[in-house]
C-alpha cells in the first residue's frame, strides 16, 4: 500500500513532466537538427530517481508519455512510440548509472549532470532503435552520431536544471519532506 502522501507526491512529479512534455511540444525547437529536443521532462524522471527510486521513476517516465500524448493528441502514433522508448530507455540507464553510483560510492564518476547526459544518450538510443523497428531499416542508425552529438548540450541543460532545483528545494527545506 503506497502512503497517500507519496502518492500525492508522485502525482504531482507526473503532473510536472506532463506540463514540461507539453511546454516543449509548444517552444519552437532551438537546434536546426530534426528530431532534437531539449527533453525537459526527463527532470522530473531524474528527480523520481534521486527522490524515490527506479519504480516510481519508471511509473512517472511512463504516465508522463501516456498521458502528455494523450493531451497533445499524438497517442499510439510514431511520435508517441519514439518518446514511449526513449523515455523508457533513459529511465532504465539512468536509474543503473545512480545505482551503481551509490553502490560503489562514486562520488565524482556519476554526477547528475553525467547521469542527464548519459539520459539523453539514451534517450537518442531508443528512439531511434524504435525508429528502425517501424520503418524495417537500420538505416536510420547514420543518424546516431548527430543524436548522440545533440545529448550532450541537452543533457547537461537539464543536467544543471535538475541540480538547481535541488539546490532550491534543499534551501527551501522542502527536500526533507519529499524523500522517504
Amino acid at each position: 500500500m503506497v502512503p497517500t502522501r507519496k502518492l500525492t507526491i508522485i502525482a504531482v512529479l507526473v503532473a510536472l513532466a506532463i506540463v514540461l512534455h507539453l511546454f516543449e511540444a509548444l517552444i519552437p525547437i532551438p537546434f536546426p537538427i530534426p528530431g532534437v529536443k531539449l527533453g525537459l521532462a526527463n527532470i522530473i524522471t531524474l528527480l523520481a530517481l534521486v527522490l524515490f527510486d527506479f519504480k516510481t521513476a519508471f511509473i512517472v517516465a511512463v504516465l508522463r508519455t501516456i498521458l502528455g500524448s494523450l493531451l497533445s493528441g499524438t497517442l499510439l502514433n510514431i511520435a508517441f512510440f519514439l518518446s514511449f522508448s526513449g523515455a523508457i530507455t533513459a529511465t532504465c540507464l539512468m536509474a543503473l548509472l545512480l545505482y551503481l553510483g551509490r553502490l560503489f560510492r562514486f562520488h565524482s564518476g556519476f554526477s547528475l549532470l553525467g547521469i542527464s547526459v548519459a539520459g539523453a544518450a539514451a534517450h537518442n538510443l531508443g528512439q531511434l532503435a524504435m525508429a528502425a523497428l517501424l520503418i524495417k531499416h537500420t538505416g536510420i542508425f547514420y543518424y546516431l552520431p548527430v543524436m548522440l552529438l545533440s545529448s550532450i548540450p541537452t543533457g547537461i541543460l537539464t543536467g544543471l536544471l535538475l541540480r538547481e532545483l535541488l539546490k532550491y528545494l534543499k534551501s527551501s527545506g522542502q527536500l526533507d519532506e519529499l524523500t522517504f
